[in-house]
Order: C-alpha cells, then structure tokens, then sequence
C-alpha cells in the first residue's frame, strides 16, 4: 500500500510544480539608504513551499528576517490558496540594485529592480525629531488629465496610541487614495523610525503652477521607557508635511478634437471574431470591444462603438466599466460588448477602429488600431444553398435503337398475383398517409432549423433591450419578435405573440407598439417595453400562439 501512495506521488509532483504560480513584488520601487524594504514571494495554487534561498543576496541586501502567511479566497465557487513569504531586506549602498530570479516552491521568480537614493537632507534634519512627515510627488510636471503619484510618509520613534492623518483638499484636482497604507521601518541618522506610507492618485483638471499643500499630522505618542506608558498617558505629538509645487502643462496644441487621452499604456482589443471567419445569416456574432489605459480612471475612457456594417444590424449592450490600481497608477477599463446580426449572404467587413492617446513616458502621440476584418456570411442554417433553375428543362427521352425489338407484351397476370399486387398497393397507400400525417405533426411541434438556437437566445435578448432605449418602433417590433421566434420558433406575427402570452402587462405592451407603428394620428404613449419583458415571456402554455384556436371574426392584416 506505501508503494502505491510513493507511486501516486511520484506522479503528482510534475501536475503541483506545474499549477503553482510564483510571483516576486517589492512593497516599494525607491527606498533611501539606510530604509527597509520587503521582498514579498507569492504561490498560487501551493502550499507546500519550503524557505528560498537568498545567497543571492548578499552581495547588495542585509537580510533582516522572514515572516509568512498563507490567504484562501472563494470566488465563484472556486477556492484558491496563496502562500506568502516576505523578507525584510536593507540595501548596502545606493544605485539601481538588481534582485535576481529566485528558486522557489519548484518555480521561478522575475527579476525586480530596487533604486536606493542617498538619504536625504531634509529627512537627516528632522532624524532627531520625535515624529516628522515627508511628501513628494512623481512626475513633478504633468499634462493636464495626466495622474500624477503622491507620497506622504509619517516617521515616529516609539509607538503611537492614537493619530490621525489628514487627506489632501485639492481644488482643481482629483484625488484618490491607492490601496491599503504601507508600514515599514527605516533608520534616519542613526535613529529607528517606524514608517506609515499613504499614496494618492492626483489629476490636475487646469493648466499652471499648482502647490501641492501641506498636509497635518495629530497624535499622541508613547515612550516605551517611560513607566507613565503603562497606563497610556502618551505624549501630544504633531507634524506637518512641506508643500509640493508641480507645474501641469495644457493640451498640446496640435493634438485635434480627438479625446485627450494621456496615459502611461493603452490598449484596444476586439474578441468574439470566429477563428474560421465565418458565421450564418440571422445568426448573432456576440463582439466584446474593450479598451484599457494606464494612469487614467475609466471615465476618462471615451464611450466605445462599432461603425455601421453594410449587411447587419448592431446591438450595443450596457458598457462594463472599472478602476483599478497596482499600487502607484490606476488602471481603468473599459468593455462594450455588441450583438452583430447578418441580414444576407455574401461578405460581411468590420472596418478597421483607431483610438489616439498621448504616451506621457515619451512624450509623443500614439494610436491604438484594430484591424479591419471580412467574414464570409453563409445562408441561413438549413436553407437551400443552391438557387432553383429559372426554367424547367425539357425531358429528353433516348431513340429507340433500331436493331432492339420492342418487348412482347406481358401475358395476363393469374389472380393470385393481382391480390397480392392490391395488397402491396394498399400497404404502400397507408405507410405514405402515415409518414405525411408524421411530417405536418413534426412540422408544428418542431422547431425551424433556421431558428435561433438556444445559445443566442441571449443575444438576442440583448439586441431587444437595446433596441427598447431608442425611439424606432419598427425596430423594436423586429427585435422583440426575433427574440420570442428563439423560444416559440413559428410565430407568424406580433399579434400571434400577444395571443400566447399570459401576462396582460405584456399583451398591453405589445399593442401601444402596434399602435405607435400603424396608427396614423400621434400622441400615442411608447410603452415601457424594457420593464415589460426584462424578465422573459410568460407564456399561456406549451404551443400557445403558434395557431389561433379559431380565426377571428373579421381576419385582416397590416401592411
């Protein structure tokens, strides 16, 4: 039995060193000598990580000590386990530090790049206070529109029972913190503090000279060596932070009309094209375009959109949008998702989308470009692909060669043969009856192949959503009945879906839109057909609308 479990293991081993996912971060990208700064390795899907080995090191860190921590996380059902080892490392000497690749839980980490800057003179003045804030802003000139990062740092010796930090009022500028503040040690002129780091994402709205203003700290601070500590009489403790100017420079002149878009990175996507290029007519292609810039907020996105399409119709569905951040630039995103449905055979081209922006890091404009694309839109599924003959030919019957007699006739069949023949004949009758009576049943109770198949009824939703915020009746009328022809695939009309639906609401709603449709005169109310159907037909029962019971009185149509 221990064989067997050795054998078992044996074969996992490659499956765990694969699933596992070794990540190498620093809490911060520039540190002054003589500050601490934490290597933090992470393992998703693993929890079997022995320490590292840090001989690597040694040449540019003192390695001050380790601590670890594992998180589980439940998301959609999915349980996820993350391992975390964090190294407290001091730098030997200032200058762009290397930390190499690292071995670690059978992976193997990125390299990460350190700056350590000498220390600075304005924090070596205030080493011998008891409490001290230092602020600073990167870049310190900036577009307008363009995030810029701020930095407050709190320094205390001891231990604090109680502060509270302010949070910068900047008129003209909008800000928002970064994530969860960052707590560290470091040593100023000979001196331990311990460290509290909060950083901002600032926006300059306006062009000029902005000073970034001093920010206050209040508290009350504890001396470990005082006895009076025991009993939490601290001392007042204040600081103040020195002011920031930056300079923001407008637009640039000859940047257009397009939308100013300055950014650190940006991208444009277009997902949902099939691999084989081609799709069927009435059949959705579901487009999701999505867009995502680095140093900007999603609103600063503009709204994303197909160009018209010779041959289909677009459905634009509600735009997903959100912002992120990595720690030091928020990272908005934006996706629009479309609903594409081919109206005729033959090539369908999605022309090519341009996005402009302005590389802040080079300082020159860019465009982000999807390429045009051309599918090939096949007939309906299940219709004929060939054309029918415009005339019928005529029947060509072979002459007779002359050296062939002609057959004698057939001498007269006795009765038994002929019973038999009846019979045959009859049986042939009834089983041709049969099928035909199979065939019209079949035909009413099973859905067209040309219909929409279940995987579209989605889309299709979608599309009548969307077509339900606009004005066009018509357009509405079409997108309402293709999304009930998905479920109940032959219904002939609006009318014959009225007349299968349970719900009066509904019913009502379907006839406000025939009325805004054919009635000639106008004041007639659009319903709310968005509220009406957000939950999905109610059906009278299974069948209901395809055929009327019994026709009406005086049957007419509209035209």
């Amino acid at each position: 039995m221990k064989r067997w479990i050795a054998l078992l293991l044996l074969m996992l081993l490659p499956l765990l060193a694969h699933g596992a996912q070794v990540k190498a971060s620093l809490d911060r990208n520039q540190v002054q000598l003589g500050d601490t700064v934490t290597l933090n390795l992470r393992v998703a899907g693993g929890g079997l990580a022995q320490a590292p080995d840090l001989s690597a090191l040694a040449g540019d860190f003192d390695v001050l000590g380790q601590s670890s921590s594992t998180g589980v996380s439940i998301v959609n059902g999915q349980r996820s386990v993350q391992f975390t080892v964090g190294i407290a490392l001091r730098p030997k000497h200032a200058g762009q530090l290397a930390i190499p690749a690292l071995d670690f839980a059978g992976g193997r980490t990125q390299p990460l790049t350190l700056t350590v800057t000498p220390p600075d003179p304005t924090a070596a003045a205030n080493s011998g206070k008891d409490v001290f804030l230092e602020a600073s802003a990167q870049p310190t000139t900036v577009r307008v529109g363009q995030q810029l990062l701020y930095t407050v740092r709190l320094y205390f010796a001891g231990a604090l029972s109680s502060g509270s930090l302010e949070d910068p009022q900047l008129s003209g500028i909008d800000a928002r913190r970064l994530g969860d503040d960052l707590d560290y040690d470091v040593v100023r002129g000979g001196r331990a503090y311990h460290v509290i780091e909060r950083r901002y994402a600032l926006i300059p709205q306006h062009a000029g000279r902005i000073e970034l203003p001093s920010l206050r700290f209040q508290g009350e601070l504890i001396d470990p060596s005082n006895p009076d500590s025991f009993f939490a009489m601290g001392t007042p403790a204040t600081a103040a932070s020195p002011s920031v100017p930056i300079e923001v420079q407008p637009v640039p002149s000859q940047w257009g009309s397009s939308t100013w878009l300055p950014a650190r990175a940006l991208s444009l996507t277009l997902d949902g094209i099939p691999a084989d290029g081609k799709l069927h007519v009435g059949q959705p292609l579901d487009l999701a375009m999505t867009v995502q810039a680095t140093g900007l907020p999603y609103e600063a996105l503009p709204a994303l959109s197909l160009p018209d399409i010779d041959g289909a119709t677009v459905y634009p569905d509600k735009p997903v949008t959100g912002t992120r951040n990595d720690g030091q630039w928020l990272i908005g995103r934006r996706q629009q998702n479309f609903a594409v449905v081919p109206g005729r055979a033959g090539t369908l081209t999605i022309p090519a989308i341009t996005l402009k922006w302005w590389n802040v890091q080079s300082g020159q404009p860019e465009e982000a470009r999807i390429p045009a694309r051309t599918l090939t839109v096949l007939p309906a599924a299940g219709g004929q692909n060939a054309p029918a003959p415009t005339s019928t030919p005529a029947r060509v019957v072979p002459a007779r060669p002359a050296s062939v007699a002609a057959p004698a006739s057939p001498a007269r069949a006795p009765a038994w043969r002929v019973v038999v023949l009846v019979a045959v004949a009859l049986l042939l009758l009834g089983g041709a009856l049969a099928a035909g009576w199979t065939w019209r049943r079949r035909k009413r109770t099973t859905p067209d192949e040309s219909a929409p198949s279940a995987g579209s009824q989605r889309t299709l939703r979608l599309a009548f959503l969307a077509a339900a915020r606009g004005s066009d009746a018509a357009a509405q009328a079409h997108a309402l009945l293709a999304w009930a022809r998905a479920e109940r695939p032959h219904l002939p009309s609006l009318g014959a879906l009225a007349a299968a639906l349970a719900s009066a609401s509904q019913r009502e709603a379907i006839e406000q839109l025939q009325r805004r449709r054919f009635a000639a005169g106008e004041g007639t109310a659009a319903p709310d057909l968005a509220a009406a159907f957000r939950q999905g037909f109610e059906w009278r029962g299974e069948g209901a609308g395809d055929e009327p019971p019994l026709p009406p009185l005086y049957p007419f149509k509209l035209r």
